[in-house]
């Protein structure tokens, strides 16, 4: 039996949770969020808890059962609290600014780069070598930020790119002259 899936989850005050036969929808103060059921696998919602429950023994099924039971607490807690992932730049003259829901880069292209953002993702600059990323789902979040990210990864000679805040790049010695 999945050791994750066995654990009950604890549903918040202030989160919302609606179980349909083929769904589960969670809604908080942060947006609504829903889930797909897999076949063979049951949600009960008792005393203020979650508790995922597989119908069978097939290998999907125990797939499919610690897998539900992460995804529906990531939607609790991005329904509650939200998700962040901050993103910075590095390189001189590499900056950034926001203006409504575009996100302008300067990145040493010829041209300044323009990435519009989804509109359930809340975008912050708060210095123009900063970029900060929060929403309620978790998947999205991340997707935005590594599609940002792909624009200019960082380059192992002088680091220069955009990385996560705490990336650690593995930096190349480059070429030497010896004579």
């Amino acid at each position: 039996m999945s050791r994750i899936g066995k654990i009950p989850l604890i549903i918040p005050k202030e989160a919302k949770i609606t179980i349909t036969p083929s769904a589960v929808n969670v809604e908080g103060p942060k947006g609504k969020l829903s889930a797909v059921l897999p076949y063979g696998i049951k949600v009960e919602q008792k005393d203020g808890s979650l508790f995922i429950t597989r119908l069978s023994e097939s290998k999907q099924a125990l797939a499919d059962h610690g897998t539900l039971r992460a995804l529906l607490k990531n939607m609790i807690v991005g329904v509650t609290k939200g998700h962040t992932k901050d993103l910075e730049i590095q390189g001189l003259g590499f900056r950034c600014a926001l203006v409504g829901q575009k996100l302008t880069m300067t990145l040493g292209f010829s041209h300044p780069v323009e990435f519009i953002v989804h509109k359930d993702i809340k975008v912050a600059t708060p210095k123009p070598t900063e970029i900060k990323l929060e929403g309620a789902d978790k998947i999205l979040v991340g997707l935005i930020a590594a599609q940002i990210r792909d624009i200019k990864p960082p380059e192992p000679y002088k680091g220069k790119g955009i990385r996560y805040v705490g990336e650690v790049v593995k930096r190349k010695q480059g070429k030497s002259v010896t004579k």
